[in-house]
Order: C-alpha cells, then sequence, then structure tokens
C-alpha cells in the first residue's frame, strides 16, 4: 500500500525520504522575515517533539490540545502528537473563555500546544483566565506567553525519536464543533476518515507536489484541515502562510497559490474590493473590448493573487449565481463543494467543466446520499465520524442505523445527481400569519454590490425582514457624511426585484442596513464566516417591533 494512504503521519515521512530538500512550509513572522522549512527539517522538528512527549510518559493516547493562529507550527505540533501515539483537539483561537473552558475540561487534555495569537483579534484575552492552572503549556513561535517551555528550545534538546505509526482506523483528532447552539459537541474522527478525503479528491482533481495552497482560514476548523492540512501532506505540495489581515494580500502575492479554497465571505470581499478600484459599468465596457477584456480579466487575477490558481473550491455557506458568473467571467471556475464536520468534509464537490450553479454538485467518490424525513439530507461517507466524544446519545440521534449522517441540511437531487442546497431544517421559522419561512433562498437572492452579508428573519413578525451588513468601505464612507440617498433608492430596488419571485407569505416587509459588523468575535459568524442566525436574531428581535412600526423599505442603523 502507498504509505500515503495510511496516515497524515506517514505522508510526512513519506515527503521527507523522498523530497527531503523541497520546501514544504513558508511562515512569514510580524518583524517582516519568512521562514522556509524543508520536508526533511519538519519530520526532524516532528520527530524531536515526539521524544520530548514521550519523556512525560503520558498515557497513550492521551488527549493533548492545539490553540492558536494557522502557522507551520500548528501543523507540525498536530503531527508531533501523533508521532508520540496521543490525539489531538483543535482549539478555535476565536472561543471565549467559557467555551474554552469546557472544551479542555470535557476532553479532559493532558497539555496545551499554544500558538500564534495576539490578544486582540481573537480571544486569548479571555481565554488565558480560563486556563487550568496546571495544565502543561508548550509555546510555539509566536505564542503570548514567554513562561512557559518553547518549542524551539526543547527540539534544540531532544534526539528526534522514531515515530509511532499509527494504526489508520485508530483516534486521531476530536474536532470540538463552534457550538452555534448549545455545547459545543467533540466529534471524533480516525486518520483513514481524514486520509479519504484526499484519497477521493485525486481522482477529481489533478493535484501534485508542484501545487501551492495559502493557508488562512481557521486550521481548528475541518475545512481547512481537510482541504489543506491534508491535502498538502498527502500531495506533498507547498503550503503557505498569512501573517495578519493587514497582510492578507502581500501573503497571497508571495504563495500565488494554484489551489485556493475560500468562503463566500471572502470572495465577496474580493469582489467589493475590486469592485471599489473599478466599478462595475467600467467592467462591463473593459471586459467587452476584445483582446483589452482578456488583459483586464488577468491584470484583476494577478491583482487578486490568483492568476496561478487553475481549481478554486467554495464552501461552508452559498454563493450567489451572480458572484459565481463574476468570477467565471474573470476565467476563475469557482467550484462549490459540500462537507460537514461529522464527515470531516468529505460529501460532495462540483467537477472542473460539469459545476451547475444553484447545486453544490454530485456525491465524492465512495459517498452514497438521499433525501430523508422532512426534506433532510443524509450522507453516508468514508469520511464518516467514530461518533461524538462521550455523547453516545447524541452518535444515536445524528447518525441512522443504516449508518447516514443527518446533516440538518434541507436539499434536493436532481435527476443527474446534483445536490442543491434550500435551506438548514432548523433555519425555518413561521410568521405571526402561520405561514413557514425558508430564509436560505432568499438570501441568495439578494444581491447589491454594496452589501457583504445577510440575514433573513422575522419570526413571529406578519412578514419577514432581511438584516444587511454594508461593505466596510461603504460604512466608512456613510459614516464621514456620504449620501445615502442613491444607495438607499437601489437597496429599495434589489428588494422589489428580490420580492417578485417571492410567494406572498415570504415577501420581505424592509431591509435594515445595520451598523455593527458581524464578525467571529463578535460571535455573530462561524469561524468560516457564516452567519449564526441565533446569535444575529438574538442581537436584533428586540428592535423588530419598532422597525415594522416605521413602515419604511429601507431602515438605516447608524
Amino acid at each position: 500500500m502507498d504509505p500515503r494512504r495510511q496516515t497524515s503521519l506517514h505522508c510526512l515521512y513519506f515527503w521527507a525520504e523522498h523530497n527531503p530538500e523541497k520546501i514544504y512550509l513558508t511562515q512569514p513572522y510580524p518583524d517582516g522575515t519568512v521562514e522556509d522549512i524543508t520536508w526533511k527539517q519538519a519530520a526532524d522538528q516532528v520527530s524531536r517533539m515526539a521524544a520530548h512527549l514521550n519523556s512525560l510518559e503520558l498515557p497513550e493516547p492521551s488527549n493533548i490540545a492545539v490553540l492558536g493562529k494557522n502557522s507551520a507550527h500548528w501543523i507540525l505540533s498536530d503531527l508531533a502528537i501523533w508521532a508520540a501515539g496521543h490525539v489531538s483537539v483543535p482549539l478555535y483561537p476565536t472561543l471565549n473563555g467559557e467555551a474554552a473552558a469546557y472544551i479542555l475540561e470535557h476532553s479532559g487534555v493532558k497539555l496545551l500546544f499554544l500558538g500564534k495569537l495576539d490578544g486582540t483579534a481573537d480571544g486569548w484575552n479571555d481565554i488565558k483566565g480560563h486556563l487550568p492552572s496546571d495544565l502543561p503549556i508548550i509555546s510555539l513561535p509566536m505564542s503570548p506567553r514567554n513562561d512557559t517551555p518553547k518549542w524551539l528550545d526543547i527540539i534544540a534538546e531532544y534526539e528526534p525519536a522514531s515515530p509511532k505509526l499509527p494504526d489508520p482506523d485508530s483516534l486521531a483528532t476530536i474536532k470540538y464543533t463552534s457550538g452555534s447552539t448549545g455545547r459545543p459537541k467533540g466529534v471524533m474522527h480516525s486518520f483513514r476518515a481524514m486520509m479519504s478525503v484526499a484519497d477521493g479528491l485525486q481522482q477529481m482533481f489533478t493535484a501534485s507536489s508542484d501545487d501551492r495552497m495559502l493557508s488562512y482560514l481557521p486550521l481548528a476548523h475541518v475545512a481547512e484541515r481537510a482541504a489543506v492540512e491534508t491535502q498538502s501532506l498527502y500531495f506533498g505540495f507547498h503550503l503557505y502562510f498569512a501573517n495578519t489581515l493587514e497582510t492578507f494580500q502581500q501573503d497571497l502575492q508571495r504563495a500565488r497559490p494554484t489551489l485556493f479554497f475560500s468562503v463566500p465571505r471572502l470572495w465577496m470581499k474580493f469582489y467589493l474590493g475590486i469592485n471599489a478600484k473599478l466599478p462595475p459599468k467600467k467592467q462591463k465596457l473593459l471586459f467587452s473590448i476584445p483582446f483589452i477584456g482578456s488583459m483586464v480579466k488577468k491584470k484583476v487575477l494577478k491583482q487578486l493573487g490568483l492568476d496561478h490558481c487553475r481549481a478554486a473550491l467554495t464552501g461552508a455557506a452559498p454563493l450567489s449565481e451572480e458572484i459565481i458568473t463574476w468570477y467565471r467571467n474573470l476565467g476563475l471556475e469557482l467550484l462549490e463543494v459540500y462537507g460537514m464536520t461529522e464527515n470531516f468534509g468529505y460529501s460532495h464537490a462540483s467537477r472542473p467543466g460539469e459545476a451547475r450553479i444553484g447545486y453544490v454538485g454530485v456525491a465524492n467518490p465512495g459517498v452514497e446520499h438521499r433525501i430523508g424525513e422532512g426534506g433532510e439530507i443524509q450522507v453516508k461517507s468514508p469520511g464518516m465520524m467514530l461518533g461524538y466524544y462521550q455523547n453516545e446519545e447524541k452518535t444515536r440521534e445524528d447518525v441512522t442505523t443504516d449508518g447516514f449522517l443527518k446533516t440538518g441540511d434541507m436539499g434536493e437531487i436532481n435527476a443527474d445527481g446534483y445536490l442543491q442546497i434550500t435551506g438548514r431544517v432548523k433555519d425555518l421559522f413561521k410568521t405571526s400569519k402561520g405561514k413557514y419561512v425558508v430564509p436560505v433562498p432568499i438570501e441568495n437572492r439578494f444581491n447589491h454590490p454594496s452589501v457583504e452579508v445577510v440575514c433573513v428573519a422575522g419570526a413571529n413578525q406578519p412578514q419577514p425582514c432581511l438584516m444587511l451588513l454594508l461593505s466596510e468601505d461603504v460604512r466608512d464612507s456613510l459614516e464621514t457624511g456620504s449620501s445615502r440617498e442613491a444607495l438607499e433608492r437601489e437597496l429599495a430596488e434589489e428588494l422589489e426585484a428580490v420580492n417578485k419571485d417571492c410567494e406572498a407569505h415570504e415577501k420581505i416587509a424592509f431591509v435594515v442596513a445595520v451598523k455593527e459588523p458581524w464578525t467571529m468575535e463578535n460571535g455573530m459568524l462561524t469561524p468560516t464566516m457564516k452567519i449564526k442566525r441565533n446569535i444575529i436574531e438574538d442581537v436584533y428581535n428586540r428592535k423588530m417591533d419598532e422597525w415594522f412600526e416605521q413602515k419604511k423599505k429601507v431602515i438605516w442603523e447608524f
């Protein structure tokens, strides 16, 4: 058997042997320096840290946590945990202290790798007060702690240990859900389930050790771990990291990725950024001119850092037809993918040249799908979890007796096997007239070049309403005195256009331009930038009656 098909750890040592001097990880630092780590160096550091973990004589396997933003040493610590025979438990850096404390206690972690955090744009200031006083901590480079043993000091002290190459069917990681409702659940995954992603995707996309990716979405999330960490190890390609939000464009330009995975919120941000520099009317004119149009499109892709990209994936939430068409017009085919934490993101994907707008593709190799009771999508996948950690009751609730995961998503499968997501089972709400509203399809139809993200709400109200977050540039201009009249007129026109395709009970009464940004830090977005509908509704519910009383089509919360 190809050793790469067994576990991510097998992959590391395979490439260290076969491509030792090739760069695996490129890490920028706050001081402007950039570090390259070869496959040989990566395996050496992992083996030395494994030797240290072995010396601690922890029970095997123990749960060991990793907390930090994406970095080269986040991945190296993940691998070192496995090389010492233990289980990794990733934590989101945006967690609040209470949630972090719950996960640490529930999983019973014996040690914490503490990585890149800055205390302002993440939850560290809250988390640090909730760490158990007796929890051993090892600081990775860029850790906020200077009073703990440090990764670089430890690997300088130890000789490399022979890795404890795991059984593919053994527990590799416990991935806690982001906890948008209730307590986070610990999803248990085996090494085999993790590898199924890369093993299956190689049958759909051509990838090799010559490829490049940029890691910037949270590695604690299954999407980044599957699409970036696992694939880079499987295919042996070069992985770059982003330093900060401010340097993101520079980091993207450095990487010039050939494969790129993003989420709708960021695809929208890229789109709005280009519109701010090259207005849509001017784009339309320039793009229509032979030769010049082609040159302008190439220039736009180069400015985005995506001129070398041959496979661009989007997932975690729907992306509107308008935005997908815009990117395709540039020459970048956005391929929608679909998956869950519970199946390690391995479920459905659009094939190059075969994508259909409005669908998340067809079932991946080895995946079965069906529509269950109430229109709920059910999936059986090689990436299926072992179950929820210490929660057999929830496992029995979410997995059918014949092994299908109840996804919680509603959908339809057409005659050609293409899956369309139509909403979340729990997102449905009832108006005061007793009519049910499915918000996602309505949200997908509301498209305005100044609007970043929207949320349809209105439970127990006469009609639904739509809250929208304007792009940062537009918000800034409005706060500095720019006229709202033209924008208000355009938003009202967009509302009217959306309502034309709505049933009477679904028609949006008004739109509200909110002032406070929706972010991961304030709990309104998940780590992959999907809206947390219940949180947003809780924040604005107290204003609903007042908004309805205004009887306006566009309401400003500025």
